[in-house]
């Protein structure tokens, strides 16, 4: 028996196209659009077995939005993502915004119609080695070169970023001790230990990565240092 599918796509005419393949070969295709804005509306209105969406960029941050509150408002309704080549990282963003399963874009009409039946099923229509990717993606996520800012303040401790954010404002040992009201020793074992932890040799360095990877801009809600203690 045929599934009710709503296919949705950026490109209109991959939208047209796999619909057409579809309804030659006995499925009912409610809907093919190309909506740059109001995917979900289209599904939910239409209320399909399953929705096939197409994505140019699995782990662009939002593109599963719709997914999201597909699986909100109609929990019935199976999502079928149709992308790239893809990363662990696009897939685990697919099935963690509620997707039923991940088919390549140049999958064969019978690839497609496979992943059709067992999202209508409930089952999870992906290769099984593309699932366990996307598993152990989410279970542990990688560190992206984005979010290199992110993994270096993990490193330190509240009184260490307060630390480095001297040093980039160019205290020296002196300030940054009046300005923490400890002893100038203390300071000193505070940048040894920020140096060590942010694998740098010297404070310029220090300044130097803070500044590229984003992580003072992390650090603090706005620019200006602490107000020195006392």
């Amino acid at each position: 028996m045929g599934v009710r599918v709503v296919v949705v796509d950026d490109h209109r005419l991959l939208a047209e196209a796999l619909a057409s393949a579809l309804k030659l070969r006995g499925h009912r295709v409610l809907a093919a659009a190309a909506p740059a804005a109001g995917a979900a509306e289209l599904v939910i209105g239409r209320a399909p077995e399953v929705c096939l969406l197409g994505t140019a960029n699995p782990a662009e941050p939002g593109v599963f939005e719709p997914v999201v509150r597909i699986k909100r408002e109609r929990p019935q309704i199976a999502v079928v993502v149709l992308g790239p080549v893809p990363s662990p990282r696009g897939i685990a963003a697919a099935f963690a915004a509620g997707a039923s399963g991940y088919v390549r874009q140049d999958e064969r009409i019978e690839g497609v119609e496979r992943a059709l039946a067992k999202a209508r099923a409930g089952e999870a229509a992906i290769a099984p080695q593309l699932l366990q990717g996307a598993f152990s993606e989410l279970l542990n996520p990688a560190v992206q070169p984005d979010d290199e800012g992110s993994r270096l303040l993990r490193l330190l401790t509240p009184r260490e970023v307060e630390v480095l954010v001297r040093v980039a404002e160019g205290e020296d040992t002196r300030l940054i001790a009046a300005g923490m009201a400890i002893a100038p020793s203390t300071a000193r074992t505070h940048v040894q230990r920020v140096l060590m932890k942010l694998g740098v040799g010297s404070r310029l360095e220090a300044a130097a990565l803070a500044a590229r990877t984003g992580l003072l801009d992390q650090a603090l809600p706005g620019p200006s240092s602490p107000e020195p203690r006392g």
